[in-house]
């Protein structure tokens, strides 16, 4: 369950302040610097469209910014819905600072902001590192496949469905204009996926030459229905390569793959498995249960090495719980452990069902006790509350009650995480 942390020191938390548009260059630098990266692109001298500075924190002293942070507005999809959420960016403390508690004193002011505001009972972020924000609440709830593969080695069953549609390539604005209602449709059938509007489209799709570490610009490839209608959509990039003896060693980066359906799936995966030369095929993006694997003839021709990318925090329990559907009924009383957010702690009893959830304050004796972690890693549906309680970290009080509540809070769908913020 989710340990004690310090408290947060008030002169600290309302030294942090947010940040005027004539002072990004020094904030920008800033979180670089503790990035170990130089500054590049056309957002050095000015905020990016994605920004919001009325967000932003730093800590500033005599001129130097010592530590930075930001929140994005986002729409998150959840099992069943969607639910405006917190989306922490932009943490930095500066190496002249650490160990002071300014990291703490970020993190109280921007949780008791956000449940303040009452406007987002959700917060999420990618981590850095994976043994920073556990002591704030937040957990992994969506895992990333880092999938791995050598074409040549592998095949598709023989009795996947076949496709009467077609892939083609296009360029960058045909991509566009056909990718961005498809995946608003799609996006919210899968938890994990974030809003795009034009700014974050714009962010999704910019393909900097500095940026690619060698790899070819992306190429675009969509898959069209009989009726004309595009249902599916891949970006990828290449990477020439020889062995010594001159066998091709050629890499391919899977950067999105969307279909509408299982049929389309396996087109675009035809098509990518389908290059010439490819001796590696890598994705990040796709998720770790992504269908691939139930796809080939050899499950053990698809690597895949699991690591976390969105981190969830429930801001508001009650809120957040009452935001999600479940596809068993369920009717439990939790007992949630949240030192950082002391609104959190006591009782809620949760009621739920496929149309919807109720989540209010009990004097009800629990069934299970667990910690906000707990509840964060198991609100997305992508890991079993059964897992955490054979680790240690949930505590049953009425026998079954956790096997009822993981069959509750799962959803046939495993979550995905594409945008990394």
């Amino acid at each position: 369950m989710t340990a004690s942390v310090p408290s947060a020191d008030p002169d600290l938390v309302a030294a942090l302040r947010p940040i005027e548009a004539p002072e990004w260059p020094a904030f920008g630098r800033a979180m670089r610097r503790v990035f170990g990266e130089d500054p590049t692109g056309p957002y050095v001298d000015e905020p990016r469209p994605t920004a919001e500075l009325d967000r932003s924190l730093a800590l500033v002293e005599d001129g130097f910014v010592a530590a930075t942070a930001g929140i994005y507005s986002l729409e998150l999809t959840v099992p069943g819905g969607v639910v405006p959420t917190a989306g922490l960016t932009w943490v930095t403390v500066s190496p002249t600072h650490r160990r002071r508690g300014v990291l703490t004193a970020i993190m109280r002011r921007q949780l008791d902001e956000v449940h303040a505001a009452g406007r987002e009972p959700v917060a999420a972020l990618w981590a850095a590192e994976g043994g920073i924000y556990g002591r704030f609440g937040y957990a992994p709830a969506v895992w990333r496949g880092n999938l791995s593969l050598d074409p040549s080695r592998v095949r598709l069953r023989g009795d996947l469905p076949v496709s009467t549609g077609r892939v083609t390539m296009t360029d960058l604005d045909g991509y566009r204009a056909a990718a961005v209602p498809l995946y608003d449709r799609l996006r919210r059938e899968v938890p994990g996926h974030l809003a795009r509007d034009g700014r974050w489209w714009d962010r999704r799709l910019r393909d900097d030459k500095d940026d690619r570490d060698g790899w070819t610009e992306r190429r675009y490839a969509l898959h069209t229905a009989d009726d004309g209608q595009v249902t599916g959509y891949a970006s990828y990039r290449q990477k020439e390569k020889w062995s010594l003896r001159d066998d091709p060693q050629s890499q391919l980066q899977v950067v999105d793959l969307v279909a509408a359906d299982p049929v389309v799936r396996v087109a675009l995966w035809r098509f990518l498995l389908g290059h010439d030369l490819v001796r590696e095929l890598t994705s990040w993006s796709l998720g770790a249960e992504d269908p691939l694997r139930a796809m080939v003839a050899d499950p053990r021709s698809v690597t895949t090495t699991p690591s976390d990318a969105l981190w969830v925090r429930l801001v508001d329990v009650d809120r957040a719980l009452a935001a999600r559907r479940y596809p068993a009924p369920i009717d439990l009383v939790l007992e949630v452990r949240d030192p950082f957010c002391p609104w959190n702690d006591g009782r809620w009893r949760l009621t739920g069902h496929p149309a919807g959830g109720h989540c209010a304050r009990t004097d009800r004796d629990p069934d299970f006790v667990l910690g906000i972690e707990e509840l964060g890693a198991a609100y997305l549906g992508g890991v079993s509350l059964g897992t955490l309680l054979r680790a240690g970290r949930i505590t049953e009080v009425s026998p079954g009650a956790v096997a009822l509540a993981s069959t509750s809070f799962s959803w046939p769908v495993a979550p995905q995480s594409p945008d990394s913020f």
